[in-house]
């Protein structure tokens, strides 16, 4: 009888300045139907470092997908967006913007820069954790997400 392999996780990297919403996203992705594994920076300087692979980073991944908040210090969201789309490798990682942000100017700009999905964190943290769990079910169970994009 054959074994069959185990699965890869899926590497997820979070950029969000809120370590409540950080926690959050943890707790739903916890004991979930997909095997994750998920990196977080504060701000959008430490996610392009990290997606680079620039110090403190160099051993890192490359995610398969990435949670990125809009409001940030430093380089926020929007900025992250502009440096992703500028990079042949980066660019081919999904982009979720997960953010408080409900304004349509934000909403245009971010798909206008190839974020793959928008979507407006609920305040409720029991709303905030189902709609994580939503994001599980679609982008990590129904979506084919590229491989080749952390490599």
């Amino acid at each position: 009888m054959n074994a069959q392999p185990t699965p890869e996780p899926i590497h997820i990297l979070m950029v969000e300045d809120d370590p409540a919403d950080v926690r959050l996203t943890r707790e739903a992705l916890k004991n979930k139907k997909v095997l994750t594994t998920m990196d977080t920076v504060p701000d959008g300087v430490e996610a392009m470092a990290y997606l680079r692979k620039e110090d403190p980073f160099a051993d890192k991944q490359r995610p398969d997908l990435i949670l990125l908040d809009l409001n940030m210090p430093r380089m926020d969201g929007r900025e992250v967006l502009t440096e992703l789309q500028k990079d042949p490798k980066l660019r081919k990682i999904p982009v979720i913007v997960l953010t408080t942000s409900e304004g349509e100017e934000d909403i245009l700009a971010a798909y206008e820069m190839n974020a793959n999905c928008y979507i407006t964190k609920p305040v409720d943290w029991k709303q905030f954790i189902g709609v994580v769990e939503l994001i599980e079910d679609f982008w990590l169970t129904v979506v084919r997400l590229p491989k080749e994009s952390h490599r």
